[in-house]
């Protein structure tokens, strides 16, 4: 699927997270694109995500009961999530393995790409909680 209108709007939304490497939420987008396009409007970023997404150049990252939040590294990666301040972290870990194990567990599902998450403790939260 391909955006039918590649807005200035949306442009500045995609460039505002592919520069993150905080995988933001849209309130965060919403306030870093207001510095280029002091106009936009806080529903604009959220049509501007979905429709990036939907178009694959964003992937979303959603927890139960907190803000979907938005990573603009589409290519194969794993999340590792900290349960304790929500944090996610990019790691480039080679999937094939685990792609070539899933490929032909569902008959006639097309495998396109895989999304791998991790859960536990960050660096900063694993020294808080042992102090």
């Amino acid at each position: 699927m391909t955006i039918i209108r590649f807005t200035r709007q949306r442009q500045a939304v995609l460039e505002c997270v592919r520069a993150s490497h905080e995988h933001p939420d849209a309130a965060t987008v919403f306030s870093e694109v207001r510095h280029a396009l002091p106009n936009i409007s806080l529903g604009t970023v959220y049509r501007a995500l979905d429709a990036l997404v939907q178009d694959g150049q964003l992937i979303s990252v959603q927890r139960a009961g907190e803000a979907t939040r938005f990573d603009g590294r589409i290519d194969d990666h794993v999340h590792f999530i900290c349960d304790r301040c929500g944090r996610v972290f990019d790691a480039y870990v080679s999937l094939p393995s685990l792609q070539a194990a899933a490929k032909g567990k569902v008959p006639g599902f097309q495998l396109l790409r895989a999304l791998v998450e991790y859960h536990g403790a960050c660096a900063a939260c694993a020294v808080v909680a042992q102090a």
